[in-house]
């Protein structure tokens, strides 16, 4: 009962300029602090600030008031406000009641007053900065971060940007501040891979600032924390690395290995945009890694008979129609080598997630051209060998082809062909080769 009764003089003796009475006259300002009497302030007395649990800005009605009716003034008084709740919150028992009631009046305190500093203007819907395509987001239930300054973006009350080619979100405040180019040119620019891990070169090479923004950075965090990326192995502040986590293609490509590391923030975007790129030619960067693991081995065999079918199914008409060759639209580049590999088939190849996929498309491909089609079936081959009646087709596994002549022999046989063709039967190679000719004929 006793705090009730300060509350009241309280709140009498600090009047709210936004709670005017309904008889109030709204057209001269100056009357508010002619009304208000020096004395009135003189004669209540002092309370400590435990005392005042609803007050400065918590009983106050910020949010009653139009936008335009606010000045500069007000601006300081929520200031004040917010700062007396923060000294509020403190002071009050954790975990009670009032403090949640005060910490929330403090949010809406804040976003208030970032309505005031950022004012309802017309913004373009469409930017373009450092080869960046920004537009403007219309969403107001989100909440994102902004990739600038790295507060939240509060999107009922402020508007943002994203760009369409990196997905690159800031304040319409931020935009003019922006110093890093839009990560898709580098991509369309320059597609490969840092492939040496972690290829650091030490904080001094850097002048002992940032890597992008030129921000002062030590690793004892003064003024600001280093943070390592592992994969260009420079060393950003927190607003560019924010600890993402990453598969780092130099560690999968000489170890093997897809453990997540920290990268920074435009690594990230690199890394996203670049991982279903088909960049990487294992065989020459390291050959040796298909004699360590059996499942990239089993993967080329699979791509090798696909290209091998590829032939059938773009002079079938029925295959055109069934649009079987759309099954690998999501990796088109297997249909046209077997050499290429982008980091997302590295990946999926580990977890084993290709090979089943892989071997199912596989699976109903050879189906259509040795049960279902018939015209496919008639491109069949003929040993020349064996005279053999079953036909024969390149992409199985009991049979070998020619490199010379692309005829199609049992495995058996294919050493003697092969021994045959260069010493004393020229004519036998002769006769594939016309076998052959006459079954390219069909395609």
């Amino acid at each position: 009962m006793e705090y009730d009764e300060r509350l009241a003089r309280f709140r009498q003796g600090h009047l709210n300029p936004f709670n005017r009475a309904e008889d109030e006259p709204r057209g001269d300002e100056n009357l508010l602090h002619n009304e208000m009497k020096p004395d009135l302030f003189e004669s209540e007395p002092r309370f400590h600030p435990t005392d005042r649990v609803m007050d400065l800005g918590l009983a106050e009605d910020h949010f009653s008031c139009p936008v335009g009716s606010f000045i500069a003034s007000d601006i300081e008084h929520l200031k004040q406000a917010i700062e007396d709740c923060k000294c509020l919150i403190l002071e009050l028992p954790e975990h009670s009641e009032k403090q949640k009631v005060t910490v929330a009046r403090l949010i809406h305190l804040r976003l208030k007053l970032q309505e005031l500093k950022e004012p309802d203007e017309d913004e373009p819907n469409m930017r373009v900065l450092l080869e960046h395509r920004f537009y403007k987001e219309k969403s107001k239930s989100v909440k994102q971060t902004c990739d600038k300054c790295s507060a939240i973006i509060w999107g009922l009350i402020q508007t943002w940007y994203t760009c369409t080619g990196c997905s690159y979100r800031c304040h319409s405040r931020c935009l003019n501040t922006i110093t890093k180019p839009c990560v898709r040119s580098k991509v369309s620019h320059q597609s490969e891979y840092e492939l040496n891990i972690c290829p650091e070169s030490g904080l001094d090479s850097q002048d002992y600032r940032c890597a992008e923004c030129r921000a002062p950075v030590s690793l004892r965090g003064i003024p600001n924390e280093a943070r390592q990326c592992d994969y260009t192995g420079q060393y950003y502040c927190s607003n560019c690395h924010w600890n993402d986590m990453a598969v780092i293609p130099a560690r999968v490509i000489h170890n093997w290995e897809f453990e997540s590391r920290k990268v920074c923030r435009s690594s990230m975007r690199y890394l996203s945009l670049m991982i279903s790129r088909p960049v990487l030619k294992l065989k020459e960067i390291n050959p040796l890694l298909f004699n360590f693991v059996e499942e990239l081995v089993e993967i080329r065999k699979l791509r090798q008979d696909i290209l091998l079918m590829k032939p059938y199914f773009i002079t079938c008409k029925e295959a055109m129609e069934a649009k079987l060759l759309l099954q690998l639209q999501e990796r088109q580049h297997f249909v046209e080598n077997d050499e290429m590999y982008s980091l997302l088939d590295l990946i999926d190849i580990s977890s084993g997630r290709l090979s089943s996929s892989l071997t199912e498309i596989h699976t109903s491909f050879a189906k259509h051209i040795k049960l279902d089609c018939e015209r496919c079936q008639a491109k069949g081959f003929v040993c020349e060998l064996c005279k053999e009646g079953d036909v024969l087709f390149p992409f199985d596994s009991h049979t070998s082809m020619c490199h010379d002549c692309s005829a199609v022999f049992h495995r058996r046989r294919s050493k003697l062909h092969f021994w045959t063709s260069s010493v004393t039967f020229p004519e036998i190679p002769h006769k594939a080769k016309q076998r052959f000719q006459m079954g390219r004929a069909f395609l």
